[in-house]
């Protein structure tokens, strides 16, 4: 701020004349002083009548250092035009030098008020925007602090399922322990009882030695017969007498350590995974990538994602070709393909690095390892022809028959039988799903139903709407992190809640889907649904 003197605070235009007459305004563009006669003229003036002038008056006598706007390049020159196709303000000499065959000039005076005008809508962009990335800095911190907590949340809940399974190996090191401790004093109460028995023998045969010595040595020859006499018949009766007595049998400990630490490896203490994409139901989805599978016909009908030594496999089952596509997505994206005996239906999970496929062809579930390339494990035979397969535990399968019976079985790992779930009104599950609850959902096109019922055959929902919602061809199904169910019908997605209630349709054929058939979903919330020939690749993001 400069104080305005005697020299300089008189009106500009009245000091041309020779006048002194004092100045009450100042011009922020003119950087001169005027009067309030010599304003009035100033504002009539096309040219300066938009200046913004500031009353000397109210602000003590004091003006804002002058800042007069010279060209950069030309310093002795004011800056008096604005080019419109360079977007630069430029002085005359510039004007007549560098921009003469330039179309759009104006004086600087014309542009101001609308470089001003941009500028204060700019900077009020940048208000919002800075309200906006300072409310996701403060989400951020929010989840920052809430995923700390957390953390800690889950270790404890970790370790409480830790010390629950510490628990159940205790008690049966307990159980052992006893059984041997109680076996223990068993037998040494029947050792004990047996030595007994051998020390009355002893004694016995103690007795009779000293008896037969004692005749033997006094050479009286009436009592060595007499005591022949006693002993023929002693050892007649012990030779015709057998000790049918048990000798006490000893304990033993067997265990198969390998078998052990098998088991121990099965034991799962829980997971943990990234949530995110359709938790909060307000995100939508965004074509992340377009896969192109080595197949030449529409028969991709399932899809699976699992992750093997830090890199994510996506598997596709090609029902046509009898193949299986392995898609690495590592640093290069890599297809490898197995071929299977017969043509495949569904994947399911089961666990580490494997899956098991369903060979209804063959009547056979097929099991195939990726290490990292797909390996056919084995197979075994079933006693139907499974087509819809779900992974219910580490040791147990859950598959769907074409038959007349409104069921699904419960397999071992060896394919044998354990017992029948009740599926309600669908009789032959192409697609079969395992909720977080260990509940079980059936889709079955022909009926066009959805039905979600317990392990032990209960029926939770069956979803057969009417009208708009009514189902088309109900085919792949899987669930969210919350327990959303995401269902494929006809040529789009729908969203249900964990009870069958409808949510939205996520994708339809607006959202360039031709005739999806498999979908799943990867821990980090990708969403995969195979498509014709490719398998589509989706993000969810904030609306």
């Amino acid at each position: 701020m400069d104080d305005l003197g005697e020299s300089s605070d008189t009106c500009s235009v009245c000091k041309e004349d020779g006048e002194t007459t004092p100045g009450t305004v100042w011009c922020t563009i003119c950087d001169d002083v005027f009067c309030d006669g010599c304003l009035k003229l100033h504002k009539k003036m096309p040219l300066s009548r938009d200046h913004e002038v500031i009353d000397l008056r109210i602000h003590s006598n004091e003006k804002p250092k002058a800042q007069r706007f010279m060209c950069r390049i030309h310093k002795d020159e004011k800056i008096k035009l604005f080019c419109k196709d360079c977007r630069m303000a430029i002085c005359t000499v510039c004007c007549s030098i560098k921009h003469r065959k330039c179309d759009d000039v104006e004086t600087i005076d014309t542009i101001t008020p609308l470089v001003k005008e941009r500028l204060i809508t700019e900077t009020r962009n940048q208000e919002k925007k800075i309200d906006t990335y300072t409310d996701n800095i403060s989400s951020t911190n929010s989840k920052i602090e809430k995923l700390s907590t957390n953390a800690q949340e889950m270790k404890d809940q970790v370790q409480k399922v830790r010390m629950v399974a510490v628990d159940v190996l205790l008690r049966k090191e307990k159980k052992l322990l006893d059984r041997i401790d109680k076996l223990t004093e068993t037998r040494v109460q029947e050792l004990k009882a047996h030595r007994k028995s051998h020390e009355i023998d002893l004694q016995m045969h103690q007795q009779r030695y000293e008896f037969i010595d004692k005749a033997v040595t006094s050479h009286c020859v009436a009592d060595m017969y007499d005591i022949y006499e006693t002993v023929a018949v002693a050892s007649r009766d012990e030779d015709t007498r057998e000790d049918k007595r048990p000798i006490p049998s000893t304990i033993v400990f067997t265990h198969d350590t390998d078998k052990l630490r098998r088991y121990v490896e099965e034991v799962q203490l829980g997971e943990v995974k990234v949530v995110g994409g359709l938790c909060d139901r307000t995100s939508s989805p965004v074509l992340l990538q377009t896969i192109d599978i080595l197949t030449f016909y529409d028969t991709l009908v399932d899809v699976a994602v699992l992750v093997v030594d830090g890199i994510k496999v996506m598997v596709v089952i090609d029902s046509f070709n009898s193949r299986l596509h392995a898609c690495y997505t590592s640093n290069n994206f890599i297809q490898k393909c197995l071929d299977l005996p017969t043509h495949p239906i569904q994947v399911a999970k089961v666990g580490g690095a494997r899956v098991a496929v369903t060979l209804p062809g063959t009547q056979q579930i097929a099991f195939i390892n990726f290490d990292p390339e797909p390996t056919l494990l084995s197979t075994v035979k079933t006693n139907r022809k499974y087509y819809g397969l779900a992974c219910l535990n580490s040791l147990q399968l859950v598959a769907g028959g074409n038959d007349s019976r409104a069921s699904v079985d419960v397999l071992d790992m060896k394919g044998n039988v354990l017992k029948s779930i009740n599926t309600g009104v669908i009789k032959n599950p192409s697609y079969i799903h395992v909720t977080r609850n260990n509940n079980l959902i059936f889709s079955d096109a022909a009926v066009k139903s959805l039905v979600s019922a317990t392990c032990d055959g209960e029926v939770v929902f069956t979803y057969t709407p009417t009208g708009d919602k009514a189902l088309k061809c109900p085919r792949g199904v899987t669930t969210t992190s919350t327990g959303d169910i995401l269902l494929v019908d006809g040529y789009r997605v729908i969203q249900l809640t964990e009870s069958g209630q409808f949510v939205r349709d996520v994708l339809t054929q607006h959202g360039r889907l031709e005739s999806p058939r498999g979908i799943c979903l990867d821990d980090g919330g990708l969403l995969y649904v195979t498509n014709d020939n490719h398998v589509k690749v989706f993000v969810f993001v904030k609306d």
